[in-house]
């Protein structure tokens, strides 16, 4: 009968203040149980959404700290350690595109998941342009949200495992998220970084457009769209334009490589 929580559903029982009660008691039921306590940032302004959300990481261990619009959201992310930060877009104060901006400019790296009602394709690319790591649209299912905040935090731990990747004179830095190419730092926005990390991460290896969009957003493109083709000729101004030996190569009919050698 549970097996799919979603907003709505659950909103029909916040009509009844009697019912929260209930709806913790189903959350708890269908817990994931984790070896430590996480700490989460919950950036969202509709109390219901707030409550639902909150009552389900609590109900699975989770430390939980909510903010109701992004000055507290920005206060709360700049001042304290969390494991994962989930921001709403649309919210008082600042919008969740600009606050995530100011985590990201302020040399906060915590896993950051958008939870939001836009779903164009042009909001989830401004999302993980402005340093998202997932994106995920309302109404949602709790246990996949749930699924998502593990999945980043799973993925930060590995990255954490090998905090430098380097190619010939490429090196980048895991922890610091710098990259810097003959010891000269190279600027990034967060989708060239992820791209270039993918990259890095399988040296020699070739990825098609689908599967590095898969990869980096989570988010299946139309096969006829140069979303990552535009992303792929701007990190090669920044990586390869001004050395002589190029590292990012294209292998036609297949995709992109990134490889000491010509390929």
């Amino acid at each position: 009968m549970f097996g799919r929580i979603t907003w709505t559903a659950c909103s029909e029982y916040f009509k009844n203040n009697n019912n929260h009660g209930k709806i913790k008691q189903i959350l708890f039921n269908l817990r994931y149980i984790s070896k430590e306590n996480m700490k989460i940032l919950l950036v969202e302004d509709d109390p219901k959404i707030s409550s639902f959300v909150k009552i389900g990481l609590e109900s699975n261990k989770c430390l939980v700290d909510v903010a109701y619009d992004g000055v507290i959201g920005e206060k709360l992310a700049c001042t304290r350690k969390y494991d994962v930060i989930i921001l709403d877009v649309v919210i008082p104060g600042i919008s969740g595109f600009d606050l995530c901006k100011k985590i990201r400019n302020s040399n906060n790296h915590t896993p950051l998941i958008m939870l939001t009602s836009l779903d164009s394709v042009e909001d989830k690319l401004l999302g993980f342009d402005c340093g998202a790591d997932d994106y995920l649209v309302k109404p949602f299912s709790f246990q996949e949200l749930f699924a998502r905040i593990k999945a980043l935090i799973r993925r930060n731990k590995e990255t954490n495992m090998t905090p430098v990747l380097k190619v010939f004179d490429l090196e980048l830095d895991s922890i610091s998220k710098t990259v810097k190419r003959d010891d000269k730092a190279i600027n990034l926005t967060p989708t060239e970084y992820k791209i270039l990390e993918l990259l890095l991460s399988n040296k020699g290896k070739v990825f098609d457009r689908m599967y590095i969009a898969e990869k980096i957003w989570d988010y299946s493109f139309n096969s006829g769209t140069n979303v990552i083709d535009v992303h792929i000729n701007s990190l090669r101004n920044k990586v390869d334009k001004n050395f002589s030996k190029k590292l990012i190569h294209t292998k036609k009919g297949f995709g992109y490589v990134l490889s000491e050698d010509p390929q």
